[in-house]
């Protein structure tokens, strides 16, 4: 019965219904109108705002922590697996729609971003916090469908993700070093549990000090297997292509399913769209200090996951000679693919390298879930207790579940908040182009922008003493 529901459910969302990937292009297309193609035009200011990223006022969480925080939870099994389970069902072409749902969604990462700054709040510590549900609350007015988008958030990255990120590690591990599984989940969630035990501060210090080197590592080797194929690309880039428009033998049908997988797999990437970035986003002190400063910090954290992580990932298995079966493959295939590269070098690489990519997510996803307990007044030492318990049980499980029941968890989870984040986000464009506006303006003035809330309008309200 369960899975049934499951199935229907994911068959209307993301199969046949296809309905979130209408939805994350509309999401996408509506905001590079609405922001006047940002992520293209505005692409040099988005790295120059990286240079006095890392500043903050003392005890609080700097742009740069937030955005590593953001790629923390981005940059885990969907950076390795996911794209091999892309290519494995949807062929090459799906690596070209990745690149598509990914330009798109870096205008959709900006407008919510900004919302999460926006609408954030101070919980019982005098942290900020902030998100979907905040923003669904505040600037909506809609406490009902707030609580629709948490229940959401924490069946997804409140348990759902978690036991699918240790599922990947630990059949990493036991691939490359015959590590029995339920030792290696044991060992995960204790690591784990020693660092989000130190709330969210201690995550960002976390993602600020690991995030950099292993992004670094990963297209350095990427970039060295590229070197070491040069004559084969041409022809790789040729078949992304051709395929991508069903323009091989297999034709329309083929088409067809590198554009799902493309875009299911990139949205589970960089997850624009889906609401869970703008609690990184929101828990940040930004200079300038102006909702929009986040908004491009984060809109490069899809730039970062998806347009340069993924296709180092993807690299790395169409130059392979590798058998891709049609069927879903995952983290072997990936594994498979460096084998091929650097003989059994390979696997121990990737094995690490999804050991560090999941465990950061897994850190990542428990500080967005733990961003709602405010909500529902449980920011206490007992609802924190509560909810740490269930999330470090859940990473247990996941350690020995099945590979297509946590992936089809997950997919469901995830589409259910993208479906509300994005209905929010839409409704919400007023306030989102009030901001940025706002932003311009001062700007053209030639002035650091400060965020005023009584000189911008903003649909609802945002809490006292954020602001004004």
């Amino acid at each position: 019965m369960f899975d049934t529901v499951v199935k229907s459910v994911n068959g209307l969302l993301w199969g046949e219904g296809q309905v979130l990937i209408y939805i994350l292009l509309f999401a996408g297309i509506w905001f590079s109108v609405r922001l006047k193609a940002i992520q293209i035009l505005k692409f040099k200011h988005m790295f120059s705002l990286l240079k006095g990223s890392s500043n903050c006022k003392k005890d609080d969480i700097s742009s740069f922590q937030a955005l590593c925080t953001g790629l923390c939870a981005r940059v885990g099994t969907g950076n390795l697996a996911g794209v091999a389970v892309a290519i494995s069902l949807g062929g090459s072409g799906a690596i070209f729609w990745m690149w598509v749902i990914a330009i798109l969604g870096m205008a959709t990462g900006f407008a919510e971003s900004v919302l999460g700054q926006v609408y954030k709040v101070r919980d019982s510590s005098g942290e900020f916090r902030g998100g979907p549900a905040y923003y669904i609350q505040q600037g909506l007015g809609s406490r009902a469908f707030a609580i629709v988008f948490a229940a959401c958030l924490f069946l997804g990255y409140g348990f759902t993700f978690s036991a699918m990120q240790t599922n990947t590690i630990t059949d990493a591990l036991n691939y490359a070093f015959e590590v029995p599984t339920i030792y290696s989940g044991l060992v995960i969630t204790v690591l784990a549990g020693s660092i989000i035990l130190g709330g969210f501060k201690a995550i960002a210090r976390f993602a600020e000090r690991v995030v950099p080197i292993m992004g670094i590592l990963f297209v350095a080797a990427a970039v060295i297997i590229t070197i070491m194929n040069l004559p084969q690309v041409p022809a790789m880039l040729k078949d992304v292509f051709l395929s991508a428009f069903g323009l091989q033998e297999a034709g329309a049908g083929a088409m067809g399913a590198a554009i799902k997988n493309g875009i299911q797999r990139g949205l589970y990437s960089n997850e624009a769209g889906a609401g869970s970035v703008p609690h990184a986003a929101a828990s940040a002190s930004p200079i300038p200090n102006h909702p929009v400063t986040q908004g491009y910090i984060q809109m490069l954290g899809v730039f970062f996951d998806t347009i340069v992580l993924c296709s180092c990932t993807a690299v790395v298995i169409l130059l392979a000679d590798v058998n891709i079966s049609g069927e879903m493959e995952g983290i072997r295939l990936t594994q498979s693919a460096m084998t091929a590269h650097l003989a059994q070098g390979g696997v121990y690489f990737v094995a690490a390298a999804i050991t560090l990519f999941a465990f950061t997510s897994v850190v990542a996803n428990y500080a967005y879930a733990e961003s709602n307990l405010h909500l529902f007044k449980l920011d206490n030492k007992v609802g924190r207790a509560i909810y740490t318990l269930l999330y470090l049980s859940m990473m247990l499980w996941g350690a020995s579940a099945s590979l297509k029941e946590v992936w089809d968890l997950a997919d469901i989870a995830l589409g259910l908040m993208t479906v509300v984040n994005v209905i929010a986000i839409i409704l919400l464009t007023p306030t989102i182009l009030s901001v940025n506006r706002d932003y311009n303006t001062q700007r053209e003035k030639g002035i650091e922008p400060e965020f005023k809330v009584k000189d911008v309008k903003v649909q609802g309200k945002c809490e006292s003493g954020i602001w004004d």
